[in-house]
């Protein structure tokens, strides 16, 4: 049995290959006009007159994203629902910041900056 279905399987697309006409693949090669050119003047003012500036807040900006995923990767997950509120830890306000919530502010404040720096590269024109 095993044998009829091999040859079956491996007669199929040879079949199938000889009974589909051949289609021959143009090869239209791809050609710009002669009076193409690509327009790399900045458009903006801020972009016009201070360009360090505009690269800057664009460099900023991805360190700055960078940032945020990485601090964003270390980050532990905490416990949700029942079972975290019953066996939650118990922190004083008057004791220093653990590593989890130094990094859990420190990631909230490049996400106040990363949305800041996105507003005024949007703001610029860039």
């Amino acid at each position: 049995m095993f044998p009829a279905l091999l040859a079956a399987a491996s007669a199929a697309p040879a079949a199938a290959k000889a009974a589909a006409p051949a289609v021959k693949a143009s090869a239209l090669p791809l050609t710009l006009p002669p009076n193409f050119s690509f327009d790399t003047t900045p458009h903006s003012p801020l972009a016009q007159n201070f360009p360090w500036i505009t690269h800057t807040l664009a460099g900023l900006f991805v360190v700055l994203g960078i940032m945020l995923v990485v601090l964003l990767a270390i980050q532990t997950t905490k416990q949700e629902g029942l079972s975290g509120t019953v066996g939650g830890r118990v922190e004083s306000a008057t004791r220093r910041l653990g590593l989890d919530a130094q990094i859990a502010s420190v990631t909230r404040t490049v996400a106040v900056l990363f949305v800041f720096v996105a507003t005024l590269i949007s703001l610029s024109g860039i």
